[in-house]
Formats: C-alpha cells, structure tokens, sequence
C-alpha cells in the first residue's frame, strides 16, 4: 500500500512561506496579534499521520523553538550534509538523503502509511516529484513582497480537488485540497 502524504503550511497572502532568509518571524507576529481560536486543525492533522518527513532547515528552526511538538512521533529528516540530532530525540529522530520517492518506498516497506511533509525545499521536491496527496494552506493576511515559495517549477501541471474553506475570525483563511490525479483512457 502506498503511502499517502499531507503538506501543511501557512503562506503570506502573495504566496510566500518564508522570507528570502528564511525567517519566519511574520508569521510569528501574525499568530500573536491575532490570536487565533483554534490550532487550525494542527492537532488533527498530527493525530491522523504516522510520521513526518522534514527537510534539515525548518527542523533546525524547530529546535530553536524550545519544547518538541511532535511527540513520539516519527520524524525522518531529509538532508544533503547532515544534521545533529539532540540525544533526548534519537529514538524518533532519523535523517536521510534519499530522494523523495526512494524514501517513501523505504517508509511504505517499514509500515508507514500517512506523512506529514514539512519544509520549504522538501515540499518544492515533494510537489515537483508529484507525491502530494493532500494540501492544507492556511493564508496569513500579510503580504511579505518577497521571499521563499513553498512551490517550485514543476514538470507538469498539477490539478487538485477543493475540499473546504474555512476563515478563522482573526482573519487566517484555510484551504484544504486533494491531488486529482487524471486517467487518460484510451
């Protein structure tokens, strides 16, 4: 059985994750102005996986945040030069520099089935490999002018199925999607 994977973010409303130097500090200033009244279904989403993958950037930047989030749960962090994994998180924590579908065939034959997918760099590989399933974005009204986008080129286009917007009264809105993969018949 394949393993089907999930990307949650938030974006600036021109699109960006992140800024050009990768901080993400006018998200953190939007959440605290705001004051959202829910985790937007983060909780749920972390309920519904049984793994993350993460690319080594935003999972140094989640360190930095202090407390873990995640748990006991799996984290398999995608990285070109390695990374220092904090002994408390050893036992969750692995790293690989596989490519996309390599570590997702390797995750499916360990038993894994639903990924949490994580990380500007490893998204735009994840969506240009086409192994996205489903896309919750939730827009920041704030506009950056410039910064990282968590979509790079692609091969191909990409059609998704809308599933439901939902507006937080702070003023986040939150789109699901579902990849609609189209069979040519012949």
């Amino acid at each position: 059985m394949p393993v089907s994977c999930t990307a949650f973010f938030a974006a600036s409303l021109d699109g960006f994750v992140a800024r050009p130097d990768g901080s993400i500090d006018w998200l953190d200033a939007a959440v605290a102005a705001a004051a959202p009244t829910s985790d937007l279904g983060f909780a749920s989403l972390l309920a519904s996986v049984d793994g993350m993958v993460m690319g080594r950037v935003t999972f140094e930047k989640v360190l930095s945040f202090g407390g873990w989030p995640y748990g006991e749960l799996p984290l398999h962090v995608v990285t070109r030069r390695g990374v220092a994994i904090p002994d408390h998180l050893r036992g969750t924590v692995t790293a690989s520099d596989e490519q996309p579908g390599a570590l997702l065939a390797r995750l499916a034959g360990e038993g894994r089935r639903h990924l949490y997918v994580d990380g500007g760099q490893l998204l735009a590989d994840f969506f240009a490999a086409d192994l996205i399933d489903r896309l919750i974005i939730t827009t920041i009204p704030v506009m950056l002018g410039s910064g990282l986008r968590a979509f790079g080129p692609l091969p191909a286009d990409r059609a998704w199925r809308h599933l439901s917007t939902e507006a937080d009264p702070c003023g986040f809105v939150q789109q699901r999607y579902e990849r609609r993969r189209l069979t040519v018949t012949g």
